[in-house]
């Protein structure tokens, strides 16, 4: 039997480029890091300036399809008006205590076109017993505000760091989600997901990037999960933008503020994550008033225009592209120069490509070279490779299901210009 994804996969992989916005109490408490056991005061929470139209507006020239905001981390602070703790937003000076960061956010991304996403760690500083309840009920308390009371949310994205150990009423916890928001995505709840993470924070997928899986790296209990079932669930890489050679930074820090990875560095994560399959989702800390830097945005904007420049000035259409039972030849007048090749595959039935080799006919001589040889295509593959000159491209699949097929042959040519010889 296939194993075929459903709409809503095929859907989340179209969407390629997510924005992650860590924005809390940590970001106003810098020296504060994870698990690290610290209070703060809901009074240092204050990001006067805070738009999140602008937000909006700034990812939506960046080529994000979707975003996926900290409603509570690990900490615990609530950024909703919750009746689930004090530790929230109603006890801190923003708004007059009546502000509702989540709803703005929603609001926002949604007027934009972004598809909205809410963020949810499933453990937290304090001790579990401390709500009145169990902490599972409490778990599906503040779900089931976050879900109810701002209209269609598209992902639930649940980090089970800190939860080793821990015990949910998982079943409750889902049956609460597809309640409240039948097509909600849902990330890290073991079997019940409709994508998985990577398994790394680099921003970086497996050159083997299998869309049908039976183990998962993480879920609510921060542990891997072995699925009952191979599953087809498509890998999304997270990321921050920015860094030091110590240590990633997921809320804003005005120390290391302009330790910002490059525009080539940026373009190479491309590569490494959406250029292979899986979605990226970077992370871009809100400042202390409440807005994104501006620097920050510069250089995912050019990243993203570079690679729409790529995909558009350097790219080169075949004269003619021929389809044997397993070969693909893409035919051009002349011999132009190449070096990268891009590919879609056809997964409405699952993804069945499992290996492949590209090779080249140079000018007309009889006979060809390989040049590259690549494993997984599905959503989106970039083969990269040194500038060559040739007339045919052959992509042979040495390992495919019966009905393997590409939907998309893109062959570029972005070192520079074409360069021909009369």
């Amino acid at each position: 039997m296939r194993i075929k994804p459903t709409e809503k996969h095929l859907e989340f992989m179209d969407w390629e480029l997510g924005a992650f916005l860590h924005f809390g109490i940590r970001t106003f408490n810098e020296a504060n890091r994870d698990w690290d056991f610290k209070q703060m005061d809901p009074a240092t929470f204050n990001p006067a300036e805070l738009n999140c139209d602008e937000w909006a507006e700034q990812l939506k020239s960046c080529g994000v399809k979707y975003a996926v905001m900290t409603t509570k981390h690990h900490d615990g602070f609530a950024l909703w008006q919750t009746d689930t703790t004090e530790f929230s937003v109603k006890n801190s000076p923003f708004r007059g205590g009546k502000g509702d960061v989540v709803k703005e956010y929603t609001d926002a991304m949604r007027k934009a076109g972004i598809k909205v996403g809410l963020y949810y760690s499933s453990s937290q500083f304090d001790a579990k017993t401390s709500h009145g309840v169990s902490y599972s009920d409490f778990v599906v308390s503040q779900v089931s505000e976050l879900l109810s009371r701002y209209g269609k949310i598209d992902i639930i994205w649940f980090d089970g760091c800190g939860s080793n150990g821990d015990v949910y009423d998982t079943e409750n916890i889902l049956n609460t989600i597809h309640a409240l928001q039948p097509e909600i995505r849902v990330t890290g709840f073991g079997e019940n997901r409709d994508f998985r993470w990577v398994g790394n924070e680099w921003g970086l997928a497996h050159i083997k990037n299998c869309n049908e899986v039976e183990i998962v790296e993480q879920d609510i209990t921060h542990s891997g999960a072995a699925l009952k079932e191979k599953r087809f669930l498509p890998a999304e890489c997270d990321a921050c933008m920015v860094r030091n050679d110590a240590e990633n930074f997921w809320f804003y820090s005005e120390t290391f503020k302009d330790c910002l990875r490059t525009k080539e560095e940026m373009l190479g994560l491309y590569y490494y994550s959406i250029g292979r399959g899986a979605n990226l989702l970077i992370n871009i800390g809100p400042d202390r008033k409440g807005h994104l830097q501006q620097s920050n945005i510069e250089i995912l904007r050019s990243m993203n225009d570079e690679m729409n420049r790529r995909f558009t000035e350097c790219s080169l259409k075949p004269d003619k592209i021929e389809k044997a039972e397993n070969e693909y030849r893409i035919s051009f007048d002349r011999a132009y120069l190449f070096d990268q090749l891009m590919l879609k595959e056809n997964q409405t039935e699952g993804q069945k490509i499992r290996e492949f080799t590209v090779y080249i006919s140079p000018y007309q001589t009889p006979g060809r070279i390989a040049i590259y040889k690549g494993y997984t295509v599905g959503h989106k593959l970039i083969c990269t490779f040194p500038p060559i000159r040739g007339r045919c491209i052959d992509i042979v699949f040495d390992d495919a299901l019966p009905g393997a097929e590409l939907s998309e042959i893109l062959p570029m040519y972005v070192s520079g210009e074409q360069i021909f010889q009369i």
